[in-house]
């Protein structure tokens, strides 16, 4: 899907901001290389922090985190990539490390200016870029979260549409540049026996499950500054239920997709503390930079609504946390019995879920499974439960950060926020960041705290996903 009525200028630098910091370490380096090595990027990159580092020091940095990614290393694509790094040095609210910036750029006509550094120093970074006249026919790429809530969202797009237009503003959210997110996309709009089916006549409740085995891993200073709404259901499952929710896209194109995501945004009904559930594994309060009486969610879990025609009252039960049993994404899709009870075990035993499902699981693989009853050899009407299992893994995906660099550099908005659908989306946690009820405590291996059934309706229970 493309919308050919957008200019694809391609850019002729990527800027770096927070090239030092480990998510660049871990995840943008082997995605420039990847990117390289497929003959995607061979414009010149420009790594700036605040740290002094030499040019030779960067490379090293980057050979370090390809080498110890897991890729196959292709000695001579890493030394194409190694080739294309430069370096500027400097704190970012000196006009010096912008004007030096500058002079690094050159000739460079068209930049992209990736700002992977903490948000706090996205406003400063973006009105220093204006002020040296560095913003002129360039794009910039910014790391989630777009904001804290939905004052900060505004005066942060305020401040970016100040130097960038909107359609030069690339808001990242990795999540959507997951293969096994798109194919939610693909499988609900290119296959004809969904559509009918897919609403609230037929469709009883929908969760969302997005389960980590780990605990903050030594980031304790910037969990005490998100917590689990923030970092991971604002955002990540957020965008997963406008994929399932969205009404089909008038035309072939990303901005009709866009158009029917923001609508969803602003159908969900605001939520209320009664809707949510917090909670903080036993001890994550002794994780370095917590702070001993902190209050930060770890595991959230609520319950959401859809006030619009196709999901009028259907429940969405969403789900994420830390130190689970296993690292796991699915949606379930549950769908209501048949209207009569033709057959005494058409339905599976109380409290284990619907005999009619659709199954994503997203990660750590990418499968589709349907779930019916079928009848077992013999006389007697009795059935058993079985799965429709389509594999979806493939050899040698594009990553979500090669995808998305990729697509930012030829100005491909698609996968990309926009800023009313940011806005919308923080507008419904909005409330219940600052009014919320406190964090339970649970055990690190659990599914969370008990307090978590209670938003279920009476004849639901959560699906917990398996490890394989």
């Amino acid at each position: 899907m493309d919308d050919g009525r957008r200019s694809r200028t391609r850019s002729d630098a990527l800027v770096v901001f927070g090239v030092t910091g480990d998510l660049v370490h871990k995840m943008v380096f082997p995605a420039l290389y990847r990117m390289v090595k497929k003959g995607v990027l061979d414009v010149p990159v420009i790594g700036v922090a605040s740290s002094p580092w030499t040019v030779e020091e960067l490379r090293k940095h980057a050979t370090d985190s390809i080498q110890g990614s897991g890729e196959d290393v292709d000695l001579e694509a890493l030394a194409r990539f190694l080739g294309l790094l430069g370096y500027v040095g400097g704190d970012y609210k000196d006009p010096g490390t912008f004007q030096s910036l500058g002079k690094a750029l050159g000739g460079v006509v068209r930049p992209a200016f990736y700002l992977a550094i903490p948000p706090a120093l996205f406003e400063t970074v973006i009105r220093s870029l204006g002020d040296a006249g560095l913003s002129r026919q360039a794009r910039v790429i910014v790391e989630k979260p777009f904001g804290r809530d939905l004052a900060s969202a505004r005066k942060l797009d305020d401040t970016a549409h100040l130097v960038f237009p909107e359609e030069s503003i690339f808001r990242i959210d990795h999540y959507l540049g997951k293969e096994a997110i798109m194919n939610i996309l693909y499988f609900r709009f290119a296959n004809s026996f969904l559509e009918p089916v897919w609403n609230r006549n037929y469709v009883d409740s929908v969760q969302i499950t997005l389960a980590e085995d780990f605990g903050v891993k030594g980031r304790g200073v910037f969990y005490e500054s998100a917590g689990c709404l923030r970092d991971v259901v604002q955002n990540h499952l957020f965008q997963i239920v406008a994929l399932l929710a969205m009404d089909p896209p008038a035309y072939q194109g990303y901005e009709a997709v866009h158009a029917e995501k923001a609508k969803v945004f602003r159908a969900m009904r605001p939520l209320k503390p009664e809707d949510l559930v917090r909670g903080q594994y036993n001890g994550y309060r002794s994780e370095p930079g917590v702070a001993k009486d902190s209050d930060v969610e770890t595991f959230c879990a609520l319950r959401l609504f859809i006030d619009s025609w196709r999901w009028k009252d259907v429940p969405w039960y969403l789900r994420s946390g830390k130190n689970l049993p296993v690292s796991a994404s699915e949606v379930l899709v549950e769908m209501k019995p048949p209207p009569q009870k033709l057959f005494d075990d058409s339905d599976p035993p109380p409290g284990e879920g619907r005999a009619n499902y659709l199954r994503f699981r997203l990660s750590p693989n990418s499968a589709v499974a349907l779930a019916a009853r079928v009848k077992t050899a013999g006389k007697e009407f009795v059935g058993e439960q079985r799965e429709l299992f389509l594999q979806n893994e493939q050899r040698g995906e594009e990553g979500p950060y090669e995808r998305l660099l990729t697509a930012a550099l030829s100005g491909n908005r698609s996968l990309f926020s926009r800023e009313d659908a940011v806005e919308a989306a923080w507008a419904v946690v909005d409330h219940v960041l600052y009014d919320h009820p406190p964090a339970r405590p649970y055990d690190v291996g659990s599914w969370g705290p008990r307090e978590a059934e209670s938003l279920l309706g009476p004849e639901d229970r959560w699906h917990n996903p398996g490890a394989g």
